[in-house]
């Protein structure tokens, strides 16, 4: 038994995390690298596991300046 009524734990990644998660880990290695830190702790933020704040937001931000660029790609 886990434990006395305590529910279990769930990671809940948000839509940016899961974009990250579906990259190949060629790009997602590179994103990492843009946003100084390391594929590990790239791939932890991406399943939802906590990370400094200051990590979180600069892969965040490399993943939206990805999806953008994609965007403008396919539309080109």
């Amino acid at each position: 038994m886990r434990g006395f009524l305590q529910p279990s734990l769930r990671h809940n990644p948000s839509d940016t995390q899961s974009q990250f998660a579906a990259l190949s880990r060629h790009r997602r290695a590179h994103l990492a690298k843009a946003a100084h830190t390391t594929l590990v702790k790239a791939s932890q933020w991406s399943r939802g596991i906590a990370v400094e704040a200051q990590v979180a937001e600069a892969l965040d931000a490399q993943v939206k300046a990805h999806a953008a660029k994609a965007a403008k790609k396919a539309g080109a």
